[in-house]
């Protein structure tokens, strides 16, 4: 079992239980999924780099991503429809927590001048959105591979039916977040 989901079943859970005044077990919020995405928007003009993602996001989660086309034309951007424009993962259970766990201990320390993450990130259904403006900072990147900087969305999706209880869970599990709240 993951470190990260130990925690969450001896510290978390009883802790979240206590806050919110829960009285059934299956109230508690979870984390659902992670979902990552790297858009490369270059990769209508050169393959190479949809290629190289896709190999760089196989390294940092650990399973194939799934090709992402357009599913408009787009005239201003030379897009059509069906062209390849990035690579998609859904990552759950084990793979989940093992990712999840890396980017909190390791990623996340190694962005440059991190002050923790944003608290408004949420979106109102108990999900949460970040960003990272360089995959480099995961350790399973193979930088000499890597051209130029690449970025990456990572959405934590939880079962968590308010901001605040998701916001409890993603800081019981240990994100960083920044001191405005």
């Amino acid at each position: 079992m993951a470190r990260l989901q130990t925690k969450y079943r001896d510290e978390v859970v009883p802790q979240l239980t206590k806050d919110f005044g829960l009285d059934n077990p299956m109230q508690v919020p979870k984390i659902e999924k992670i979902t990552c995405n790297i858009g490369v928007g270059e990769a209508s003009r050169n393959a190479k780099l949809l290629d190289m993602a896709i190999e760089q996001l196989t390294n940092i989660t650990g399973q194939k991503p799934v090709i992402r086309r357009a599913r408009k034309s787009i005239a201003a951007f030379k897009l059509r429809e069906g062209m390849p424009v990035g690579a998609k993962v859904t990552l759950r259970r084990e793979r989940m927590y093992e990712f999840l766990d890396r980017l909190i201990s390791i990623g996340l320390p190694r962005v440059r001048d991190f002050r923790g993450v944003s608290s408004s990130s949420f979106d109102g259904r108990g999900n949460y959105t970040l960003g990272i403006r360089d995959i480099l900072v995961f350790q399973e990147v193979d930088y000499q591979k890597v051209e130029g900087t690449i970025g990456m969305n990572i959405t934590i999706t939880t079962s968590a039916p308010t901001d605040d209880q998701a916001h409890a869970l993603l800081a019981g599990m240990g994100m960083p977040f920044a001191r405005s709240r």
